[in-house]
């Protein structure tokens, strides 16, 4: 009896699904292993600390340092009337008067570890060099006012504060402004130039805020200075070394060497009588 070919199609069709249904087309399990998820790395428990910039020195302080010399050089020509008179005030670029003030106590202390660099705001010490009145200060205004204001966390037993200060020429009511140069007389022959450090050192008590002051630190060594028979020949400058015009007094290497000079021989003269204090 023969088969029609149609049931014989169908007959093909139900096997080629029953072999799919039972896995025997499927194909071979992969051997490959998936991939781990990558390790999470613990953090270490020694966590290097950051360095904080501007840290204050740790450890006891037994003095503590503050120079307020700043970057200002004064800068005067002197004529025979107050007409011929020329002042100027310059800034100083990287000449490091307060740097070099520092470095001077480091050496008369011989590098106490107990001594402490005092910074400050910029313009703590405006009020001081130019107080709002001369005739009835403001004791906010005064030297030791400003010290407590800038050593708030400071805790020093004692300040050495390094302040510049307003003197005039001898015989004269020509004044002569903290650190710089000036130069006096009429035509070529009869002018002079002269350098000036006019550095003044200040002890203050830590505690009282108070000035502790003695005869031959604050007077001892000036004393000898206007006895001086003869001009200190740091205080000489030629007359072709004289700025001109003033403003380019920042720029001149002879004053920039000069004056630091004469400013570390000052500091130096001066700074044992008040150690001895302290």
């Amino acid at each position: 009896m023969s088969v029609p070919l149609l049931s014989i199609r169908r007959l093909a069709l139900v096997a080629l699904a029953a072999a799919f249904a039972t896995g025997a087309w499927a194909q071979a399990p992969s051997t490959t292993a998936p991939k781990a998820a990558p390790a999470v790395k613990k953090p270490s428990g020694k966590t290097k600390a950051m360095a904080k910039p501007g840290a204050i020195e740790s450890g006891p302080c037994r003095l503590g340092v503050i120079s307020a010399l700043g970057d200002q050089l004064a800068v005067s020509k002197f004529g025979l009337t107050v007409f011929e008179t020329e002042e100027d005030e310059v800034t100083l670029p990287g000449w490091g008067l307060d740097d070099l003030a520092m470095a001077r106590v480091r050496a008369a202390t011989g590098g106490d570890p107990t001594m402490r660099r005092i910074g400050y705001p910029k313009g703590a010490f405006e009020v001081y060099y130019h107080p709002t009145s001369r005739f009835l200060p403001d004791p906010k205004e005064s030297l030791n006012a400003i010290v407590r204001n800038v050593t708030t966390n400071a805790s020093c037993a004692r300040y050495l504060v390094v302040t510049r200060f307003e003197t005039t020429i001898p015989n004269t009511t020509l004044r002569l402004r903290g650190i710089g140069a000036y130069n006096q007389g009429v035509g070529s022959i009869l002018r002079h130039s002269h350098l000036f450090a006019n550095v003044n050192i200040t002890l203050i008590d830590g505690q009282s805020y108070e000035k502790i002051s003695s005869f031959s630190a604050d007077t001892g060594a000036r004393l000898a200075e206007t006895m001086r028979l003869t001009e200190d020949p740091l205080n000489k400058l030629d007359n072709a070394d004289f700025p001109e015009p003033l403003a380019a007094a920042a720029s001149s290497t002879v004053l920039r060497e000069r004056l630091r000079t004469l400013v570390a021989a000052k500091l130096d003269r001066d700074l044992p009588s008040y150690l001895k204090i302290e």
